[in-house]
């Protein structure tokens, strides 16, 4: 089922204790709906049951769950119809693993860890954190919950809350490990049967709902949109990207899930939140610069936006935070008809590590590390695993831990024959134990000793505060353009590899003195450099450039502009057109999307710039303006005219070898431009 979503959502908490009173007391369903109209919202999540497993509705088969202080027992019953008459969905909030009253009428319903303890918050610590398993009749029960909420409401959708995989060792899943042939004493085999379970119970529930609702929307939320959801994305309608970037994801984790998500078919949602830190953070309010950027980045990433809040426990809603949406809200409905249906343009494609690591890897260093890289170089690319199209892009990055099996290997083979490039680095295109190289056509052999600590465990890759294995990389010819051709410290050792015969060695690695130890040492941190050549650092094979040094990781951990440099150099031999150029500041973003069906590309460019004022977060609070900024793009076809939109102002441009330039007067936070042809 393909569902096209809303631009302007939100999704709003309630998670109230029973010891609180008065439950909706001061509700009034036209002022609540009315002021969301103001704000422009056109969707919004509603609350059925909470964490503390309250239930917010006049429940018949659970009445014993109903709030005991609820004032008003109609009230999601009249927020659904208020909102309905307004023309705003309200899809329904349902918890699933998070639930107080369940864990304790129910514990026997608790995950348990391998040592058979409850899973998540201690009996006497605050907070609604025991993780139920849903391998139990409390799944049973969720499908008692669910028929009754399709049975009372007009349903729009349904947000399920928490579907986490976490391992457990409680009766049922010991029970279905062995039916399975699974040792539950593994720990491997207890995540791969939790994995296998979990899209178990997102499939079943999605089929049992559709028995009796053909249409609502269905998401299974758990914090994150990644390569785990793959397997199980026929039981969604569609994706919602949890991310705020104050509470505890930042500002890199939305482009990295949702470059990612968005080529898995389902239309995306981008989540962030009104809190100046994160959920339940009551009477507080983030930076109007904060959220612009936050839903605007949506938008150029092609998402719709959501922004969380949390209702009073009265039930009276917040005019001043629905003042700071309507003034960000105002703003995305004029931006609408220049992201409805478009695409993203994109020639480069990251293979995310998180595809390899055993436990769900929500945000990989490497990852992180290439998308800043590409992100302040205004190159356009998506997030892909090992079973994506590769023939939609002209350069592959294999970024610093993707181990390549003989499959992989020969997909990979068929990619570069056909024309595409690769750059890979550190151990991807070694086998899965990272002892031998698996992939041919990366130009290299590992040498046979590979530099181990005193105790015999391998450095490569490692950080050490003083820099016990730093070594140098000297750049030289066309990959070290922009820096000068002397030693720059390579903070993370790299493999130690030599080129093999026919390869272009691009850059050698010199080693120091000697490595730091107790034996010998010299000033602060690393030795310095010997000025012997030691093994290769950057090598060329065709279409393939290899680096021996985690790079993304390591700009990721402390961001040395010279692997920067040296990584967009490479990828300068292997896409020397990218698709968009601009002489601005690197903390600008830029992207390229197409709404085919408007025969245009629509240029999305955003200045504001995250700092870290507090010891926690990032924050947003100055926008700060550009102008008179230069920007070229490499279109398919003669442009006829380049326009600022929503604002309608034409900008003198010119059509040359296949580019278009032109000058952005002044770029203040977020400027479109359409590109019609």
């Amino acid at each position: 089922m393909t569902t096209e979503l809303r631009f302007r959502q939100v999704h709003l908490d309630f998670h109230t204790s029973p010891d609180i009173p008065g439950i909706g007391s001061a509700f009034d369903a036209e002022q609540f709906a009315e002021t969301l109209e103001k704000a422009r919202v056109d969707s919004i999540t509603c609350f059925a049951r909470c964490h503390h497993g309250m239930i917010y509705y006049d429940s018949k088969a659970h009445p014993e769950r109903v709030h005991p202080h609820l004032a008003n027992k109609n009230l999601l019953k009249e927020q659904i119809e208020a909102c309905h008459k307004r023309n705003i969905r309200v899809p329904i909030y349902i918890t699933v693993q998070w639930d107080h009253f369940t864990a304790q009428q129910h514990p026997e319903w608790i995950a348990l860890d391998e040592q058979g303890h409850p899973k998540g918050t201690p009996i006497y610590e605050a907070g609604f954190y025991r993780h139920l398993c849903v391998n139990t009749p409390y799944r049973d029960f969720l499908k008692q919950h669910t028929k009754e909420i399709l049975d009372m409401f007009e349903v729009d959708g349904l947000f399920y809350d928490i579907v986490k995989t976490e391992e457990c060792s409680c009766n049922y899943c010991r029970a279905g490990m062995v039916e399975k042939g699974l040792d539950p004493r593994s720990a491997s085999d207890r995540l791969l049967y939790a994995t296998e379970m979990m899209d178990d119970f997102k499939r079943d529930m999605t089929s049992f709902i559709r028995e009796y609702n053909k249409d609502c929307t269905i998401f299974y939320n758990k914090g994150h949109v990644g390569v785990a959801d793959k397997a199980a994305a026929d039981a969604f309608s569609h994706f919602e990207l949890e991310s705020l970037p104050s509470g505890g994801w930042g500002y890199m984790h939305f482009p990295l899930a949702m470059r990612y998500a968005r080529n898995l078919g389902p239309d995306c949602l981008g989540m962030t939140g009104k809190f100046h830190t994160s959920w339940g953070d009551f009477h507080s309010f983030k930076n109007q610069a904060a959220l612009e950027f936050e839903c605007f980045n949506m938008l150029s990433l092609n998402a719709k936006c959501s922004i969380g809040d949390q209702l009073d426990p009265n039930g009276n809603i917040s005019a001043a935070v629905y003042d700071l949406i309507g003034a960000v809200y105002s703003q995305v409905e004029k931006k609408e008809p220049w992201c409805r249906g478009a695409k993203a343009i994109s020639d480069i494609a990251v293979m995310t590590p998180e595809e390899f690591s055993e436990k769900e890897l929500r945000m990989p260093p490497a990852a992180m590390g290439a998308c800043r890289m590409l992100q302040e170089s205004a190159h356009q690319f998506d997030i892909v695993d090992s079973g994506s199209d590769f023939s939609r892009y002209k350069v592959l990055i294999l970024p610093d831990n993707i181990p390549v099996s003989a499959e992989l290997a020969k997909k990979l083979d068929h990619y570069v024959s056909g024309g595409g490039a690769v750059i890979a680095s550190f151990e991807s295109g070694l086998n899965e134990k990272g002892d031998s190289v698996a992939w041919g056509r990366l130009g290299v052999k590992l040498k046979e000793r590979q530099t181990r600590d005193l105790d015999g465990n391998l450095v490569r890759g490692v950080h050490y505060v003083r820099g016990d294995y730093v070594d140098y990389i000297l750049p030289q010819g066309e990959i070290g353009r922009g820096l000068p051709e002397t030693e720059h410290a390579m903070y993370l050792k790299g493999v130690e590899v030599e080129a093999a015969p026919g390869t272009e060695l691009l850059a050698p690695v010199v080693k120091p003195y000697f490595n730091r130890d107790y034996r010998h040492f010299c000033s602060h941190r690393q030795t310095p450099s010997s000025g012997e050549a030691d093994y290769a650092g950057v090598v060329k094979n065709g279409g393939v450039i290899y680096f021996a040094h985690p790079i993304f990781t390591q700009y990721q951990k402390n961001a040395p502009r010279w692997c920067k440099q040296l990584f967009l150099n490479a990828l300068g031999m292997l896409l020397p057109q990218q698709v968009l150029k601009h002489d601005g500041p690197s903390t600008m973003l830029a992207t390229v999307n197409e709404q085919s069906a408007e025969n245009r590309w629509v240029v999305h460019l955003l200045h504001y710039i995250p700092e870290r004022r507090s010891a926690d977060i990032d924050i947003i609070e100055d926008v700060i303006p550009l102008y008179d900024v230069k920007i070229s793009v490499k279109v398919p076809r003669e442009a006829k005219s380049v326009t600022c939109v929503p604002e309608n102002q034409p900008l003198s441009f010119s059509n040359a070898d296949g580019r278009i330039e032109f000058v952005l007067p002044k770029l203040n936070g977020h400027q479109m431009i359409a590109v019609q042809y």
